[in-house]
C-alpha cells in the first residue's frame, strides 16, 4: 500500500512534467511538421541521449526484464548490452541521415531507392508499432499499477474498474495529450527529467533489495551468516548453484539449448540492435531533432553511455527476486513466497512478470517507494509518448503528405495531433486482447517477435549503405519477401508452437537464417536489374561520399568523441568478461 508521502511523490513528479511541458511550449511554438516531430531541429546532446534512453526503457522492462532475470538470469542480457550498437550508429548510419535532411528512416529509403520502397517499411512499421510496441507497453504498464496500486478502484455502478483499468488509461490518456500538444520538444525535455527519475528510482530497488539479501541471515558456504550488503552476491551465486540454474542462469547457453543457444542468441541480439538502434524511427527520430552533426552524435553516444544500465538496473534485481523467493526470506513479517507467486498444476511457482513491482511495494520504505513508483510511470509515459510521436510522424509525413503533397504546414501538424489521439485509442481498444492472450514472460516476448521483424529492414539498410549496385527492386524484394517470411514463422508459432516446419525452427536461429534468406534476395532482385544512377547514390551511400561530404563529418567530431565512444564500448566488453564466468 501507499503512504501519504508516496502520493506526495508521485505528486510533486507530476507537478514538475506538466511544469516542463508548459516551458517547451512557451519556449517554442509549434507551427511546422519540423516543430512538432522534430522539435524544430534544435535539441541538444545530453537531452538526445536522455531522451534516447528513456525511449528505450518502457514498462516491458520493468515487468518483463526483471521475470527474465528471475526466470533465466542474464540469458537476455545480450539485448541490454547493446551500447556499442549505438556508438556504431554515430559513426556509421547517422552522418547519411543527418546529411541527407529526412524526418523519417522510410524517408531515407525513398531517397535511396524510390518511393516503392518507402511505402512498404512505412506501413510494416505502423503496424508493428501498433501491434507489439504500444500493446506491450500498455499492458505491462497496466500490470504494474495493478500490483502497486491494487486499492485504487472506480465503482461505476454495479461495475468496478481495477487499477488495471485506471492505471492504463490514466497514462496513455496522459502521454497522448502532452505528446500531441508539445510535440518531439515536450517528449525529448520531458524525457531529460524523467531518465533522472528512471536512474533514481530503479538504483533503490537495486540497493534495497541486494540489502535484504545480504542480511538474510542465509548460511554461506564458508559457514558465516549472510549479514551484510557485501554478502549479498554471494547469496545470489550460492542459490543460483543450490537450486542447480548455474547454467540457466549463465551469460552463455549451448547449442541445443531451447530457448537461448548461443548462435542464435548472438545473431539475433545483434540484428536486432542494429535493427532498433540503427534504422527504427523509434530511436533514430530524436537525433534528427539535433542541432547539428555533433550534438545529434554525441547525443547517441550519451545514450549507448546510459543503455548500460538496464542489466544492473532491471535484470540484477530480477535475480535478487530469484534469491528471495528460493531462501524464503521475511519481509515485514511475510514470506517472499507468499508475495510473488503462480500456481500451476497444482505446484506454488514464481511469477516473474510481478517480481519487480513486488520489490517495490515490500522491500522499499515510505518515500522511496513513491519515487520508485513516480520512476516507474516515468518509463511507462516516456515510452508511450515517443511511440505516439514516433507513429504520428510516420504516418503524418510517410503516408498523407504523400498521398496530399499540397497540404501547408499548419494542416500536418493538425493532422499529426490528430494521428496521436486515434494511435491513443487503438492502443487502448487492443488491451484487452493482449490481457487476454498475454501468460508472462513479456521481454522474452517482444524479443523472438522482432527478431522475425528486424533481419529484412538491416539488410536493406546495411547493403543499401555499403554496395551501391542495389536498386529499387532489391529493397522492395528484400522488405516483401522478408517480411512476409517472418510473418510466417510468427504464424507457425501460434498455431503450431513447437511442431513441425517453421515453428520447429528455434526463434533466435530463424533470426539468422532470416538475416542471410534477406541479404541473397537482395542481391539477386539487384542483380536482375538496371543499377542505380550513380549521381542518386551521391551522399547516401560510402562509394558516393564526395569531398564536401567527408569535410562536413570530419569537422563535426573531435577527440571527446572518439574517448568517449571507446569508454562506452570498453565498459560493455568489461561486463562481457566479468559476466562470463560471474558463477563459477
Amino acid at each position: 500500500m501507499l503512504t501519504l508521502i508516496d502520493w506526495v511523490t508521485i505528486g510533486v513528479y507530476f507537478a514538475l512534467l506538466a511544469g516542463v511541458v508548459v516551458f517547451t511550449m512557451a519556449r517554442r511554438k509549434i507551427q511546422s511538421g519540423d516543430d512538432l516531430f522534430l522539435g524544430g531541429r534544435s535539441v541538444g546532446w545530453l537531452a538526445i541521449g536522455a531522451s534516447i534512453f528513456a525511449a528505450n526503457i518502457g514498462s516491458e522492462h520493468l515487468i518483463g526484464l526483471a521475470g527474465s532475470g528471475a526466470a533465466a538470469g542474464l540469458s537476455q542480457s545480450h539485448w541490454e548490452l547493446q551500447s556499442w550498437v549505438l556508438v556504431m550508429m554515430s559513426w556509421v548510419f547517422l552522418p547519411f541521415y543527418y546529411k541527407s535532411g529526412v524526418s523519417t528512416m522510410p524517408e531515407f529509403l525513398e531517397r535511396r531507392f524510390g518511393a516503392r520502397a518507402r511505402w512498404i517499411l512505412s506501413l510494416v512499421s505502423l503496424a508493428a508499432y501498433v501491434l507489439t510496441k504500444i500493446s506491450v507497453t500498455v499492458f505491462a504498464g497496466a500490470l504494474f499499477f495493478e500490483v502497486m496500486m491494487p486499492e485504487v478502484q472506480l465503482t461505476v455502478g454495479s461495475t468496478v474498474i481495477s487499477s488495471f483499468w485506471i492505471g492504463a488509461i490514466a497514462t496513455v490518456v496522459l502521454a497522448g495529450v502532452y505528446s500531441s500538444i508539445g510535440g518531439l520538444s515536450a517528449v525529448v525535455y520531458t524525457d531529460l527529467v524523467q531518465t533522472g527519475i528512471i536512474l533514481v528510482g530503479t538504483l533503490c530497488v537495486t540497493a534495497f533489495a541486494l540489502y535484504h539479501l545480504g542480511h538474510s541471515g542465509v548460511v554461506l558456504g564458508d559457514g558465516s551468516t549472510a549479514s551484510s550488503v557485501s554478502d549479498g552476491w554471494a547469496v545470489l551465486k550460492q542459490t543460483i548453484r543450490a537450486t542447480g540454474n548455474v547454467e540457466q542462469f549463465s551469460l552463455w547457453h549451448s547449442l541445443a539449448h531451447k530457448a537461448f543457444p548461443w548462435l542464435g542468441v548472438l545473431v539475433a541480439s545483434v540484428t536486432i540492435g542494429v535493427w532498433y538502434w540503427c534504422t527504427d524511427q523509434f530511436i533514430i527520430q530524436r537525433t534528427l531533432a539535433a542541432k547539428n552533426l555533433t550534438n545529434a552524435r554525441r547525443g547517441a553516444i550519451w545514450g549507448g553511455a546510459l543503455k548500460l544500465c538496464p542489466v544492473f538496473l532491471f535484470l540484477v534485481p530480477g535475480m535478487f527476486g530469484f534469491a528471495l523467493w528460493h531462501n524464503n526470506v521475511v519481509v515485514n513479517g511475510t514470506p517472499f513466497q507468499d508475495l510473488m507467486y503462480k500456481m500451476v498444476d497444482g505446484a506454488k511457482l514464481i511469477d516473474g512478470d510481478k517480481v519487480f513491482p513486488t520489490l517495490v511495494q515490500n522491500l522499499l520504505p515510505a518515500g522511496f517507494r513513491g519515487l520508485v513508483v513516480a520512476g516507474m510511470i516515468a518509463a511507462l509515459m516516456s515510452s508511450l509518448a515517443s511511440l505516439f510521436n514516433s507513429v504520428s510522424t510516420l504516418f503524418t509525413v510517410d503516408v498523407y503528405q504523400k498521398l496530399r503533397p499540397e497540404t501547408p504546414a499548419r494542416r500536418l501538424v493538425s493532422v499529426g495531433r490528430a494521428t496521436t489521439i486515434v494511435i491513443t485509442v487503438l492502443g487502448l481498444l487492443w488491451l484487452p486482447i493482449m490481457k487476454a492472450i498475454s501468460g508472462g514472460g513479456l521481454y522474452q516476448y517482444i524479443q523472438s517477435v522482432q527478431s522475425f521483424l528486424a533481419p529484412p529492414i538491416v539488410a536493406v539498410f546495411v547493403m543499401g549503405l555499403f554496395w551501391r549496385r542495389m536498386n529499387l527492386r532489391g529493397a522492395v524484394w528484400g522488405l516483401s519477401l522478408g517480411f512476409v517470411l517472418g510473418m510466417a514463422k510468427l504464424v507457425a508459432n501460434a498455431f503450431w508452437g513447437g511442431g513441425d516446419g517453421f515453428a520447429f525452427i528455434q526463434d533466435f536461429y530463424f533470426s539468422g537464417l532470416l538475416l542471410v534468406v534477406s541479404v541473397v534476395i537482395i542481391v539477386i532482385a539487384s542483380l536482375s536489374a538496371p543499377a542505380p544512377d550513380l549521381a542518386s547514390t551521391k551522399g547516401l551511400t560510402f562509394a558516393g561520399i564526395d569531398p564536401e561530404f567527408k569535410a562536413e563529418n570530419r569537422a563535426s567530431w573531435n577527440w571527446i568523441d572518439v574517448v568517449a565512444s571507446a569508454a562506452v564500448v570498453g565498459a560493455v566488453l568489461a561486463a562481457y568478461v566479468y559476466f562470463w564466468t560471474w558463477i563459477n
